[in-house]
């Protein structure tokens, strides 16, 4: 099938080369001629494992193409994917001006199909809230006499492991209202489905519903996932209280199978470019039509205590005093971490950039390390930090090594050669990566989430 998938951001981008890779004929347009440029050239402008060889993989083979021009092969197109962005407007509610500018540059460029030409199938890929389905419809149908259908196909991608989400799917969710659009869908992820199915039977699944029910689909998922972290991050901090360990209470309701022992892990908060906006939309939705929605307002609140979690356990560790002007002054600090999860390169809502801006406040001074995430943030903050390119050059005279990203060579480092690096053997791990005992056994102060401190 030939397929435009417009928009060049970790949707658009993994679905242009996860739909090349199922054998179909794509076209990603953008309307940022730099991006293009990069793209034409096979540079990625996000960092996803696994994107880069699969984006050089398909334009060598001509499976694939970039394009500014949106009215190139929309004649032959069997469906076009709306993957732009949907920020967070000042009320809470997702911004859907460049969605409907991009269903406004459909509908114009539908000129170009042949009026008997089998419906375009239009595809909201963004995560958008209930009614964009009809709000697009309406914007293309006031401008164009060519059939269409609008369709809504929520993704369900995981930055850091997004190319194998969409390669193996555990469900594909289709809002249609005809079963033209669902052939064309179901033509276009069966290779998907098929693959994922053959890794895991109970994956794969196809679930055909209304578009107002898909677009509540993405929104409920995210919102039952962010409430699952706040309550485990909730039940970390009371362990710390009571002396429990959070390790041994997230495995022993974890096993119990109507619970899963999926998002259980204690951290610093969460963050990204999805669960924050998202959730604050669902809400706004929420309160417009009367019901709003008191759990969910909670896990956010909680979210907001979270990620000063570990600026707090500073604080305490360095006994400053509330009132006293900038009481790190002259402690330095090795911040393994960045990027709001491993695996990718994206800071937006890290807990991290809170993190600098608090002990920064306090006079403390921040020496950074991330694979990926350095230079998202130089651009953002720009020299209010120290940037190194090894984590053990980060602990280079450092007072303590705080861990906010749970990158997996961070657990594997040599404990003695940091050791060595700092002045003192404290470390603040906000991802849990090792265990009290082992930490106190070689002589550490160590700080976590969910456990007691330990003093080596």
């Amino acid at each position: 099938m030939r397929v435009l998938v417009i928009g060049s951001g970790y949707v658009g981008l993994v679905a242009a080369a996860g739909f090349a890779d199922s054998g179909h004929h794509v076209i990603g347009v953008d309307v940022d001629a730099a991006k293009i440029e990069k793209l034409r050239k096979g540079i990625s402008p996000i960092y996803e494992p696994g994107l880069d060889e699969l984006l050089h993989k398909y334009q060598t083979s001509g499976a694939l193409s970039f394009t500014l021009d949106l009215r190139e092969g929309i004649a032959e197109a069997d469906a076009a994917f709306i993957c732009v962005g949907t920020p967070q407007s000042e009320d809470g509610s997702a911004d859907l001006q460049y969605v409907l500018a991009v269903a406004e540059d459909l509908a114009n460029a539908m000129a170009f199909r042949a009026k008997d030409a089998k419906p375009l199938i239009v595809v909201d890929k963004s995560t958008v809230p209930v009614g964009t389905a009809a709000r697009v419809h309406a914007t293309i149908a006031a401008k164009t006499d060519r059939t269409f259908e609008v369709v809504s196909n929520p993704e369900f991608l995981r930055e850091g492991c997004a190319i194998d989400d969409f390669l193996f799917p555990d469900r594909v969710v289709v809002g249609c209202r005809t079963d033209f659009a669902e052939s064309v869908m179901k033509e276009l992820y069966t290779k998907k489905l098929a693959a994922a199915q053959a890794r895991n039977p109970e994956n794969g699944r196809w679930f055909r519903m209304d578009p107002p029910s898909a677009e509540l689909t993405k929104y409920a998922a995210n919102a039952m996932l962010a409430l699952r972290i706040s309550f485990i991050n909730e039940i970390a901090r009371l362990c710390e209280e009571v002396g429990a360990d959070i390790d041994f209470v997230k495995v022993g309701i974890g096993s119990d199978h109507r619970i899963g022992k999926h998002f259980l892990n204690p951290g610093p908060g969460f963050g990204g470019s999805c669960f924050p906006k998202d959730l604050q939309a669902l809400l706004k939705a929420a309160r417009e039509h009367g019901h709003p929605l008191m759990t969910l307002a909670t896990t956010v609140e909680a979210n907001r205590h979270q990620k000063q979690v570990l600026a707090l356990k500073v604080r305490g560790h360095y006994a400053c005093k509330p009132g006293t002007p900038a009481p790190l002054a002259g402690k330095r600090f090795a911040l393994w971490g960045l990027a709001f999860k491993a695996h990718t390169d994206d800071i937006r809502e890290a807990m991290a950039l809170e993190l600098i801006e608090s002990l920064s406040t306090l006079g403390a001074e921040i020496v950074a390390h991330d694979f990926e995430a350095m230079p998202n943030v130089k651009a953002k903050i720009g020299d209010k930090i120290r940037y190194a390119d090894d984590p053990l050059v980060a602990c280079e005279g450092a007072d303590a090594v705080i861990i906010a990203t749970e990158w997996p060579a961070y657990q594997k480092v040599n404990l003695e050669a940091v050791a060595a690096k700092l002045k003192a053997k404290v470390m603040f791990d906000g991802r849990n990566l090792f265990r009290p005992e082992t930490m106190q056994a070689k002589g550490w102060t160590y700080h976590s989430i969910g456990r007691t401190t330990v003093v080596g």
